[in-house]
């Protein structure tokens, strides 16, 4: 996957990647064609944004998965930091991915890295049955992204 300076864009191939979720599965991009994916980037792991962030998708889940959808959580926290904080969380069906090594790789595949403090930006992408970007949003570190504005663009699609 080639470094990207600039967010990935509407309509450009979404990069594949293979991951490993809380619980040391692999969870693979290119599996899930024919479903809408929703990457869902949070910078770490154990803050509070991140947390609520992760709680809505868990909390909309089913609504989300309605819409032909698998949503994930990804950050560049490692595997054990990823399953302590799903399990303090209380997570029963999303699944977090470790973007840990190479650090931050897809992140970077997908223009979202922040090198000054070594995250991820706060981002939402969905990546369509076909596997391209249909919606791409960068949002304030500090913000939590709204789980409603993210529905409201999967039922567009």
């Amino acid at each position: 996957m080639a470094d990207r300076t600039k967010p990935i864009t509407k309509g450009e191939t979404a990069p594949d990647f293979t991951l490993k979720d809380q619980d040391g599965k692999d969870f693979k991009l290119s599996d899930y064609k024919g479903k809408k994916v929703l990457l869902s980037f949070h910078p770490l792991a154990w803050t509070g944004v991140c947390t609520a962030q992760m709680k809505s998708l868990e909390a909309n889940y089913k609504t989300i998965a309605g819409l032909n959808t698998v949503p994930v959580g990804l950050s560049v926290d490692a595997v054990p930091a990823k399953k302590a904080w799903s399990d303090n969380m209380g997570l029963k069906q999303l699944k977090i991915l470790a973007d840990f090594w190479p650090h931050g790789g897809v992140a970077k595949a997908y223009g979202l890295f922040r090198e000054h403090g070594g995250t991820s930006e706060r981002a939402n992408v969905i990546v369509d049955e076909q596997g391209k970007a249909a919606w791409v949003k960068v949002y304030e570190i500090s913000q939590l992204p709204p789980i409603d504005e993210v529905i409201d663009e999967l039922k567009k699609l």
